[in-house]
C-alpha cells in the first residue's frame, strides 16, 4: 500500500468515494486483491489494520517484482505471455499498480506501462493480484 496519508488507506463498502469507509490499511502493509471494478479493487487479508473485505482505489497500491538472481522480469504489452515483451523490471523493484486482469497486474515502472505475469509478482509485495 503506497497511500501517503498517515491515517492509512481508506477501505470502503463499495467501489466509489461515496461509499461508507469501513476502516484503514496502514502505510506499507500488504493486501490481497480479489476483484476489480474500473479504478477500484476489492481487497482482503490485509497484513495489519483493517480486517475483512472492502474496496480501495487502485491508484493507492503498489507492487514489487520477483526475479531474484536474474536480470529482472518481463513486462508484456498485454495480459498474455504470447504478447510483445516491452521491457524489463529489475528484481525486487517497486512499481505502481494500475489494475488487474485475472492473475496479471498492469503496472508502471519508470514511465513504462505493461503487464506482469503472476509468477513475477512478489508474494510479499505491497499487494498481490489473485
Amino acid at each position: 500500500m503506497t497511500d501517503p496519508d498517515p491515517q492509512g488507506l481508506n477501505v470502503r463498502n463499495g467501489a466509489s468515494l461515496r461509499h461508507k469507509i469501513l476502516g484503514q490499511v496502514p502505510i506499507n502493509e500488504t493486501v490481497q486483491i480479489i476483484a476489480t471494478a474500473k479504478n477500484w479493487v476489492k481487497i482482503t487479508n490485509a497484513s495489519a489494520g483493517f480486517s475483512g473485505t472492502g474496496w480501495v482505489s487502485v491508484a493507492k497500491l503498489g507492487l514489487s517484482s520477483r526475479g531474484y538472481a536474474t536480470n529482472g522480469v518481463n513486462l508484456y504489452a498485454s495480459a498474455n505471455q504470447q504478447s510483445l515483451k516491452i521491457g524489463k523490471v529489475p528484481a525486487n523493484a517497486t512499481m505502481k499498480l494500475l489494475g488487474c486482469q485475472g492473475d496479471w497486474a498492469q503496472v508502471e515502472y519508470q514511465g513504462s506501462k505493461g503487464w506482469l505475469v503472476k509468477e513475477d509478482q512478489c508474494g510479499a509485495a505491497l499487494t498481490t493480484c489473485s
